[in-house]
């Protein structure tokens, strides 16, 4: 049987986590952690179950499974009906809190914002990559012609009516 050695960042995911999970310890290796997740304290929070509404059916209508929380501090109010389970909605809202709470309060060094800084990074080299692969396909198409334009005529050999007299004068 043959064996393969790992690469150094397979044994490096492999000594920080133990059993081996690879996508758990890729932040490590990218850069600059991300801040904690948010917490928030239970008594600056109120929450009521509420009827949800829209699709899904006489179930959702029905049972009291939508959840409203209030942050009291900040007077941020949160619904959060995505699935029917009461306590799953309450979870959900809950991050969904934390994240608005920190955001008001930390702003560009919040988790989200760093996150949404991420993505925009992310999405500009690949939109500059996309651009530097079409403009050489392009130079690379328009190189072969040497100057000529896509009638095969030459820059020199163009003709147009500038600084030559003909048709009708003078009427």
């Amino acid at each position: 049987m043959l064996y393969i050695r790992p690469s150094p960042i397979i044994r490096a995911i492999r000594t920080c986590m133990g059993p081996i999970r690879p996508f758990s310890c890729t932040t490590r290796l990218l850069g600059k952690p991300m801040p904690p997740r948010p917490k928030l304290d239970d008594a600056d929070i109120t929450g009521t179950y509420l009827k949800g509404t829209g699709p899904g059916g006489q179930k959702i209508n029905k049972t009291n499974s939508a959840v409203q929380l209030i942050h009291k501090p900040t007077g941020i109010v949160v619904k959060s009906q995505a699935t029917r389970s009461r306590s799953q909605n309450q979870k959900i809202a809950r991050q969904i809190l934390a994240e608005k709470v920190e955001q008001l309060e930390k702003g560009e060094q919040s988790r989200a914002a760093i996150k949404a800084e991420r993505e925009r990074k992310k999405k500009a080299s690949k939109m500059k990559k996309s651009r530097r692969k079409y403009r050489a396909l392009d130079e690379k198409e328009h190189g072969e012609g040497e100057g000529e334009d896509e009638h095969g005529k030459g820059e020199g050999d163009k003709k147009g009516t500038e600084g030559q007299e003909g048709g009708v004068q003078g009427v």
